[in-house]
């Protein structure tokens, strides 16, 4: 989160200029308002508010939703409201109107995959297609450094700074600022990151720190740990279906005929009713058991799920913990809210629900929070799903990680240059309107404080919300 919000804040205040000026002046011209300020703050307002509201609709529900298109399609159709159809630009506009925005809705995926395929081919052929594929990892991992500081620099520079000059460069100086810094960065890499990782995941040393690094390829140097040979290089577990342990979700549920509600053990306890599907398997003979959950009952696991992660919120030591816990002692009793006993446990609970608001994001863990774990809806999507893909070692998945850190806090750069861009181009035609008295200027320039502060409230936003966005991705991978 802390790389984010720097990579967030730098995007903004060095290229988010001009994204604000496409949201600000492209879709609806200034001089479609007739000089009429209030009607420019009145639709800029009515747009924010409209797309504000979808955008918090979907973040709660955890879907898939782009704040840009949001935006502009609600300036669109508050333009069609306020000024009429013909005045708003639905062509390209010299590549700021409706029709260049949308284009890039339809070009960025297919680009984009074609990138992704042709770096994970490389990666396949030259390291996971191997009989050994650790060293290769290791001892090819700053060639890999080499594309993504190159292409991380290259989004940069091409998208260009008119504060820095950037949008002026030609073509020559973009193409050897990004290759100095993705040669320079895989050099470090060469320098420092090959010697720590070959010490941490080849020799299998247990002892080694992160700081350690600096000691560059004396670490080669470095005599592995008596014993070593017999133990598990300590990196991550990424297998994507694991057991919760700590859950009765990976105790296999039993089966019980399709119209029954339930069953009752020798000692009376009942037992969780869930309903199959059996299918005899004509070939094999044998009987396969299908569990269907109704819709109730996958609702219930995602609840109990919840309920798992506020329980292991409520013992961890420092101000959540303190507020999960008060929270949970001060519930609402019976009878309506409006009752005397409840008013008062409202009043009571506010200072605890504002510690919640402002961390509760901060220490949601959306695979701990989830049920895609064994014998749960998730986890048999996800089995199917990845029955069929290779599986490669854990020590090799982990040195790509590191590479996933360039790419993103590239992706917050880019982000902040976006998604700032837009929000802060209505706010600075309604700033603009209400302090000046006439609609904004088409070549107004955006203040740099406004950047800021825009910047500084998106990245509140994700550290306090965003997590069900992050649980919306982390579900679409299960379909």
């Amino acid at each position: 989160m802390v790389l984010c919000t720097i990579f967030e804040l730098t995007g903004a205040l060095a290229v988010g200029a001009r994204t604000a000026a496409t949201i600000k002046n492209g879709i609806i011209p200034s001089d479609a308002f007739g000089g009429n300020a209030g009607v420019q703050l009145l639709a800029f307002a009515c747009a924010s508010a409209g797309a504000a509201t979808w955008v918090m609709w979907c973040t709660r529900n955890s879907a898939h939703v782009s704040s840009t298109y949001s935006l502009v399609s609600s300036i669109a159709g508050v333009g069609v409201a306020a000024v009429g159809a013909s005045k708003v630009q639905w062509g390209w506009s010299g590549g700021s109107g409706l029709g260049a925005i949308f284009a890039g809705l339809c070009m960025a995926p297919f680009i984009s995959a074609c990138f992704a395929a042709i770096i994970f081919m490389l990666i396949k052929v030259t390291v996971h297609m191997r009989k050994n594929p650790l060293p290769w990892a290791v001892w090819t991992s700053p060639g890999f450094f080499l594309i993504a500081g190159t292409v991380c620099t290259l989004s940069i520079v091409y998208k260009g700074s008119p504060r820095l000059g950037l949008d002026k460069k030609p073509p020559w100086y973009i193409a050897s600022v990004s290759l100095g810094v993705g040669f320079g960065l895989a050099f470090l890499a060469a320098l420092f990151f090959v010697p720590y990782v070959h010490a941490r995941v080849v020799k299998r040393d247990h002892t080694l720190k992160p700081w350690m690094m600096i000691y560059g390829p004396l670490l080669f140097k470095r005599p592995a740990p008596e014993g070593a040979e017999n133990l598990q290089a300590k990196v991550p577990n990424y297998a994507v279906i694991q057991t919760d342990t700590e859950s009765d979700a990976d105790v296999p549920p039993v089966p019980v005929p399709a119209g029954s509600n339930h069953s009752t053990n020798s000692g009376g306890d009942d037992i969780k009713a869930v309903p199959i599907d059996t299918s005899v398997d004509r070939e094999k003979g044998a009987v396969a058991v299908t569990t269907e959950y109704t819709h109730a009952q996958y609702q219930q696991l995602l609840r109990d799920a919840r309920d798992r992660h506020h329980a292991n919120l409520r013992k961890t030591k420092g101000p959540l913990g303190w507020a999960m816990r008060y929270l949970h002692k001060n519930r609402l009793g019976a009878g309506s809210i409006h009752e005397t006993h409840n008013l008062i446990t409202l009043v009571k609970r506010v200072p605890a629900q504002i510690v919640v608001a402002f961390l509760y994001g901060t220490h949601y863990d959306i695979h701990t929070a989830q049920v895609g774990i064994h014998n749960s809806p998730e986890g048999r999507r996800m089995e199917r799903v990845y029955s069929y893909a290779a599986k490669y070692p854990n020590e090799v998945e982990h040195l790509y990680s590191y590479v996933q850190v360039i790419t993103a806090c590239t992706a917050s750069f880019a982000h902040g240059a976006n998604d700032v861009g837009n929000a802060v181009g209505v706010w600075a035609g309604m700033y603009s309107a209400w302090s000046t008295g006439k609609p904004s200027a088409s070549k107004a320039e955006v203040p740099l404080w406004q950047l800021g502060v825009t910047a500084a409230v998106i990245c509140i936003g994700f550290i306090t919300y965003g997590y069900n966005i992050m649980k919306g991705e982390f579900l679409s991978l299960m379909f």
